[in-house]
């Protein structure tokens, strides 16, 4: 198959949606199909063999982040040309109806075009509300549409509804579960609770923070790992000095060859986000690294440990065999109460490891790719090579 991965978003910023294009180009490419990438980028950027930028980018507020969308009036011309050009199978645009790339490659397409819809936001979104008739005509456009989870399919189905089949992001397993020795600076800090994030108020690091100071009066000996950078660094340091929080430790960016190990030497992993999650892959890394996971419960963190898959045991979800323990979220008090239970109980801490260690496989880049790519040959099947517009919207 000859096949078109669009991103709305800037391909120089590290993203969960321009890794998971990456990776599905990768594992296409492995199984002998041309692909082509079509991001937009803020920066002189070396994308690689088979990428092509188009246009560049302005932040926008977006569910307690920034992204960074397309703006630029040339690439109307440069799409039409491109796909003048080109004779893809399959389009597939991730965040397929965000401004503005797209709906471009959506209005010019005579392909096959597929949408993933990668969002969940608690209070809905603002650009879809707004914008709905308008956007309504691209949705019709799609011959297939994707959710990386329910609550992704849940929040895009209130502004334009019908069937989303749901295949979610995946894990590099390999990546995670090679051993690596611990870093010096984890090393120094063991036994240590593990956050990984950027420093967005919905991460939920003040909640950990506030956690973890309620928890070091009665646990002296844990550590608290803080992997990350962003802007408010600084401000969480100053509470950590001011409320006198010993043993924070703010290890800064990790490159990501050295992050597994980080996970790997954890005795807990910590997730506290309070919303706006539409999938849990920091999850799934801390499970194929074999770390017991302590998270909040939020609809995109319960679909990575309580959806059933085809092939996973349902004996990983139950009281005995669970791959992590999920407390109310912004609940400070919740959040140390489970992290001194699993922290404090080895039987715990390797059972849920183990939980987590079959867990992750479901989701590994290949298998996801493979229901991608069955995905495609049903609609193909379907709509044939060259379809309408607007002739369906599911393979199902």
């Amino acid at each position: 198959m000859r096949i078109a991965l669009v991103s709305a978003y800037d391909i120089a910023v590290p993203s969960g949606v321009n890794a998971h294009i990456g990776h599905l180009a990768e594992e296409f490419r492995e199984r002998g199909h041309s692909v082509r990438i079509f991001a937009p980028g803020s920066r002189r950027y070396d994308a690689g063999p088979g990428t092509t930028l188009i246009g560049w980018t302005v932040p926008i507020p977006s569910g307690g982040s920034l992204a960074r969308i397309t703006l630029a009036p040339g690439i109307y011309g440069r799409v039409k040309r491109i796909l003048a050009q080109e004779c893809f199978d399959v389009i597939h645009l991730h965040e397929p109806l965000v401004p503005a790339l797209p709906p471009v490659f959506l209005r010019h397409s005579k392909s096959i075009n597929v949408g993933t819809f990668h969002a969940a936001h608690d209070g809905g979104s603002f650009m879809y509300s707004a914008n709905r008739p308008l956007l309504r005509s691209w949705a019709r456009r799609l011959h297939g549409r994707i959710a990386v989870s329910t609550a992704a399919a849940e929040m895009i189905r209130r502004y334009f509804p019908g069937h989303y089949d749901i295949i979610p992001n995946g894990v590099d397993i390999d990546r995670f579960a090679a051993e690596i020795p611990c870093p010096e600076n984890a090393a120094a800090a063991r036994p240590y609770i593990l956050f990984v994030g950027r420093f967005e108020e919905r991460k939920g690091l003040p909640v950990l923070l506030q956690a973890f100071a309620l928890l070091k009066e009665r646990r002296p000996e844990l550590s608290l790992v803080v992997v990350g950078e962003g802007a408010r660094r600084k401000h969480y340091e100053d509470w950590v000095r001011q409320h006198r929080v010993p043993d924070v430790h703010f290890a800064g960016y990790v490159p990501g060859e050295v992050l597994p190990a980080y996970y790997q030497h954890a005795t807990v992993y910590c997730a506290p986000n309070t919303g706006n999650e539409s999938f849990g892959i920091v999850l799934l890394e801390a499970m194929a690294a074999g770390a017991p996971v302590v998270a909040s419960n939020i609809d995109g963190f319960a679909a990575v440990i309580n959806d059933p898959l085809g092939d996973a045991p349902e004996a990983l979800f139950d009281a005995e065999g669970r791959a992590a323990v999920l407390v109310p979220p912004s609940d400070p008090a919740a959040l140390a109460a489970a992290l001194e239970s699993v922290a404090t109980t080895p039987a715990l801490r390797r059972s849920m490891a183990a939980a987590g260690l079959a867990r992750a496989p479901s989701f590994s880049w290949p298998r996801v790719a493979e229901r991608i790519l069955a995905y495609y040959e049903r609609l193909l099947a379907r709509y044939g090579p060259a379809p309408p517009a607007g002739a369906g919207e599911s393979a199902d």
